[in-house]
């Protein structure tokens, strides 16, 4: 009996070890044929050019900047918003049955396919709304992608905290809000943190809501600027700026004949797969900082 299951045993680690291997393999490789494929079209030219009808003068300058403010959009309204609900379903409201009901629908909403999310969009603030596809549209969308993501690991972080620092909290006299913001929310910061930007690097990527909503394949132009020379010096008639993004002009490039083109996708895909390891690494160097600094 003892024989068998030690044989059983060496048996699922080798399993585990050849499904870690094929996993990691698959991935060096893919990663590997992008490097080969477009390492040598990235340069200055190609990251501030707009799109072209020749490949060798194409570039990704719309599609960076549409990506980047539509991440702006996403965080600005998803996280606040999301970590909000969090803190009140975790540390304010009663567990009753519709309480619970609200929990289960936020788990189940974060494993809802992303084209669900660009439906919704399409006929709330396309349709009724009347906000056209535009920046603020799809970053609307993407917030509402990411949502259900960033209560779940808020709600995380915060259930991680041991229930004895809020006894002591309450034991000297300090009201509910002063526990959650002086010790709850200090302490869970960096488990709340990973779950943020984990939840914007998975947002960076989707393609699927942003084509349901509208977004352009070629631009020539870029929204307006932010900040303007005559008062008030801010605009936000970029929010209302058709747009495009990195996802959405790899498609279009690799739809078009020609070695050149695709030589182009992989450089966009090489720049965006750069772009989601890096928002990964700074999630795991916020969350080894912060933990460092935690003296229970």
């Amino acid at each position: 009996m003892l024989r068998r299951r030690k044989l059983a045993e060496t048996l699922f680690k080798a399993v585990g070890i050849c499904s870690l291997a094929l996993g990691i393999g698959t991935l060096v490789l893919l990663f590997g044929a992008l490097i080969v494929e477009g390492a040598s079209r990235i340069d200055w030219q190609f990251l501030t050019s707009f799109p072209s009808r020749r490949a060798s003068q194409a570039g990704i300058l719309p599609a960076l900047v549409g990506s980047s403010l539509i991440m702006l959009v996403t965080a600005v309204v998803g996280i606040p918003v999301g970590v909000a609900a969090a803190i009140y379903l975790e540390e304010y409201a009663r567990k009753t049955w519709l309480t619970e009901l609200i929990e289960v629908t936020v788990t189940n909403l974060a494993g809802v396919p992303s084209i669900i999310f660009g439906l919704l969009a399409l006929g709330f603030f396309v349709y009724i709304l009347g906000l056209g596809a535009s920046i603020l549209t799809a970053g609307l969308t993407l917030a509402l992608l990411i949502l259900p993501v960033v209560i779940v690991t808020t709600r995380e972080a915060i259930r991680a905290i041991p229930v004895q620092i809020r006894e002591a909290a309450f034991a000297l006299g300090a009201t509910k809000w002063q526990t959650v913001s002086d010790h709850v929310l200090p302490y869970s910061a960096s488990g709340i943190l990973t779950g943020i930007i984990l939840a914007l690097s998975r947002a960076i990527g989707e393609t699927a809501p942003i084509v349901t909503i509208g977004a352009l394949t070629f631009i020539a132009f870029l929204p307006p600027a932010p900040v303007t020379t005559e008062p008030p010096f801010i605009s936000f008639e970029w929010l209302m700026s058709p747009f495009t993004v990195m996802p959405i002009q790899m498609f279009a490039w690799v739809s078009r004949p020609g070695e050149d083109f695709a030589s182009n996708a992989a450089a966009a895909g090489l720049l965006l797969v750069c772009m989601t390891l890096g928002m990964n690494g700074l999630a795991i160097y916020v969350r080894y900082r912060m933990r460092k600094r935690i003296a229970w």
